[in-house]
């Protein structure tokens, strides 16, 4: 049926201006949108009921899932099967059935969907999710038939399961960016779906087939491909490209059991320390420097405003020294936080020290905002607290920065300092005028059901997201060069929706607060 098409919608869809993968928080509007949207089709359908049976159907179906949703969209949108679906509902069907509704006398329901068209998410939000899943099964290492049923760690919220046409869209995006391995595995569990009884209407055991048997090949696998050409023949057994296919298999097949040519391995799943740490494998200290590791009230050496209310510290590492502070802000606070920074939300990019500009990149899958002192009292409360704590000044850090991390949401590992040679004359983040990043105050404004770690690589500590609750750490040594230790990560999230607090402190005004050395270590 037209309401379904998946493929004609890929060509005629108008591009939006919002993008909304890359936020949890961006994405939970999308269900009130979504809520209009129906509300104006439900409208049309009483108008034109007999001429629109299979409108009606679909809009029926679709309410159950809505309602649902919108009680608690973030809940509902952190998984991402669900985020997954909905993305491509709001991208293709509504787009598709506005073709439908076009045919006939559909002025109302055709103008609601004009005045919001522009504020769906597009072809790239639809691709971004995709990718998400793919990354997802990468670092946590989980197969392709539990991310189609959506049995994901940390969540029992299981209304929705990759269909057969999910998995080739997946598939495809893979394959759209050169990744064979994961087309192979989504191609695969499509048509294990198929033969379990699936009637998908836009996909069928020839495209797949045809896919699947194509980046068997290109990853060497002849023997495999082989197999699958001779399953596409089986149904059509007229189709040229597969009959070529199977003449050249197996010729080469026969070479390389020759020993003629040389067999191509195929690319391995990636496992290195990063995701190994994303899934909690961290490194074993030994029992001495265990053993050095406190858990201590702080109040800064007799702060005033901390010595009848000191801090609950939790050493996590020791080289480099990674602190955790325990309820440093409450609910009410982390919810003016959320709200302050909701509208102001944008895709987070990554800035090019040589260029001073800025760029989105798929390393970093997220969205921000920057919240000044005067923004709110709870703001400037904290960001005083954050002095009183860490003993720096907070006249030279730069504002706060508020982000919400998407479908599998993550930031590769980065270091927060401005890499510089002491041969060079460019001062670290000169358009500041603040020195480089000297420390960095990170605060988890949410739970996160599954994934999401802060980790990192080069020592193998892991801080996992814990409300309310801020790690920190120096990122400069004490004769001011970067600390490569410090590189760290946000992992994929999993299932949650991740909202943190970055606070970067900066070397003006810690001259007499934080001595330098001649000495690199402390």
């Amino acid at each position: 049926m037209a309401v379904f098409c998946l493929l004609v919608i890929l060509i005629s869809c108008s591009l939006a201006a919002d993008e909304f993968y890359s936020s949890i928080g961006r994405m939970t509007e999308l269900l009130y949108t979504e809520q209009q949207l129906l509300a104006s089709l439900n409208d049309y359908i009483q108008a034109e009921e007999n001429k629109l049976e299979t409108v009606k159907r679909w809009s029926e179906s679709l309410a159950n899932l809505s309602s649902f949703a919108i009680k608690n969209p973030e809940r509902f949108l952190s998984h991402p099967v669900n985020a997954f679906k909905f993305l491509k509902r709001m991208n293709r069907e509504w787009r598709d059935l506005e073709g439908l509704v076009r045919s006939n006398v559909s002025d109302g329901f055709v103008s609601n969907f004009n005045s919001r068209s522009e504020h769906l998410p597009n072809d790239d939000d639809l691709t971004g999710v995709a990718e998400a899943l793919v990354r997802l099964q990468d670092t946590y290492q989980l197969d392709t038939d539990t991310m189609a049923k959506g049995k994901l760690p940390g969540t029992s919220l299981l209304l929705s399961n990759l269909t057969v046409e999910d998995c080739y869209d997946v598939g495809i995006a893979a394959y759209r960016d050169n990744d064979f391995y994961h087309t192979e595995l989504w191609m695969a569990q499509a048509l294990r779906q198929l033969e379990q009884g699936e009637t998908p209407e836009n996909v069928d055991a020839g495209i797949l087939l045809d896919y699947h048997s194509f980046v068997l090949y290109k990853q060497g696998d002849l023997k495999s491909a082989l197999v699958s050409t001779k399953r596409l023949l089986e149904i059509d057994p007229e189709n040229e490209r597969a009959n070529q296919n199977l003449k050249y298999f197996e010729e080469h097949l026969a070479k390389q059991q020759t020993g003629e040519e040389t067999l191509k391995k195929g690319r391995a799943p990636y496992n290195n320390v990063y995701e190994r740490l994303c899934r909690g494998n961290s490194m074993e200290m030994t029992p001495l420097r265990q053993s050095l590791l406190s858990c201590r009230y702080h109040d800064n050496h007799g702060h005033p405003n901390l010595l009848i209310a000191p801090f609950k510290e939790e050493e996590l590492w020791d080289q480099p020294r990674i602190v955790r502070y325990y309820d440093i802000v409450s609910e009410e606070d982390m919810a003016i936080y959320k709200a302050l920074a909701q509208p102001r939300l944008m895709r987070s990019k990554v800035r090019d020290g040589k260029t001073e500009k800025s760029y989105p990149v798929r390393t970093r899958v997220s969205q921000n905002a920057w919240l000044k002192d005067r923004d709110h009292e709870r703001v400037g409360r904290m960001v005083r607290r954050i002095g009183e704590i860490t003993g720096l000044d907070m006249s030279t850090a730069e504002d706060l920065q508020v982000a919400n991390y998407g479908v599998g949401g993550q930031y590769e590992p980065h270091v927060d300092f401005q890499r510089f040679s002491v041969n060079e004359s460019v001062e670290p983040y000169a358009h500041l005028g603040t020195g480089n990043r000297i420390a960095t105050w990170l605060l988890y404004i949410s739970d996160v059901q599954a994934g999401g770690a802060t980790v990192f690589p080069n020592v193998g500590a892991i801080a996992w997201p814990i409300k309310g609750s801020a790690v920190f750490w120096y990122n400069l040594l004490p004769d001011g060069q970067g600390n490569y230790e410090t590189q760290h990560a946000a992992c994929p999230v999993l299932v949650g929706s991740k909202w943190v607090a970055n606070k970067w402190l900066h070397e003006r005004g810690q001259e007499f607060r934080r001595r330098c050395g001649l000495q690199s270590s402390t």
